[in-house]
């Protein structure tokens, strides 16, 4: 099937889903709690992300311009939810949908082997970053709406925790968290989580890059990080 014809049915799947799916945040059941319970299998991990890798990098780096993100050093939970919703058409995806079908990538058991690959797969040391450096008055505004509206779900270094499904946002890039966050914003993502919705309906633009500036320049701990011009052995 060429990526045209996958990429209409995905369309209209997605549409579909909007006009009728109802959607209720992480209450689990299906796919998502099937692959939680699976035993992961390393090979065919690295099997299953040979798809994800054309768009996300075999690195699991994504792009710095923010159109694919970095997936790398993820939580396994929040993987396996992300791409399980996905699969549920609880968010929408189009440009991914068609390669994370069962029919490409295999069942819950494949979601669980892919997730647990990419979790332990190093991160990219040089993120994409916002524009203000440390010591601004831009950076420092950001620094406290993250102290003041962020901290009690993503951790004061944008950790996340990872048995409340809530995302590392620590090392990602500056362009995709600030999209995310727009449309978390503005309602335009069905399975964001309602509490951060209410959090942050009322940040303006400037708010929003400011914040999300700030969130750009949180390191992941060294241990985490790859080497500068890392490539992935398992792609050779």
């Amino acid at each position: 099937m060429t990526f045209r014809i996958k990429f209409t049915i995905a369309a209209a799947a997605l549409a579909f889903g909007l006009a009728g799916n109802a959607y209720a945040w992480n209450e689990g059941g299906g796919e998502q709690d099937d692959a939680m319970h699976k035993t992961p299998n390393k090979e065919n991990g690295i099997e299953v992300y040979e798809v994800c890798s054309a768009c996300h990098l075999p690195e699991g780096w994504g792009t710095v311009d923010g159109t694919f993100p970095q997936l790398a050093g993820q939580h396994r939970t929040v993987l396996i939810k992300q791409l399980a919703d996905i699969r549920a058409l609880n968010r929408d995806n189009p440009t991914m949908y068609p390669f994370a079908l069962p029919s490409e990538i295999g069942g819950a058991q494949s979601i669980a082997d892919v997730a647990e690959y990419i979790s332990h797969l190093p991160m990219n040391p040089e993120p994409g970053l916002g524009k203000w450096e440390p010591g601004t008055p831009e950076f420092e505004k950001g620094k406290k709406l993250y102290a003041d509206n962020c901290v009690r779900c993503h951790g004061e270094n944008g950790e996340g925790m990872a048995d409340k499904y809530y995302p590392k946002i620590q090392g990602q890039h500056y362009k995709y968290i600030l999209r995310q966050f727009e449309w978390i914003r503005d309602g335009k993502r069905r399975n964001a989580n309602p509490d951060m919705v209410k959090q942050i309906q009322d940040f303006s633009d400037d708010d929003m890059r400011q914040v999300m500036n700030y969130v750009s320049r949180l390191k992941p701990p060294k241990e985490k990080l790859g080497p500068k011009g890392w490539l992935n052995p398992d792609f050779k």
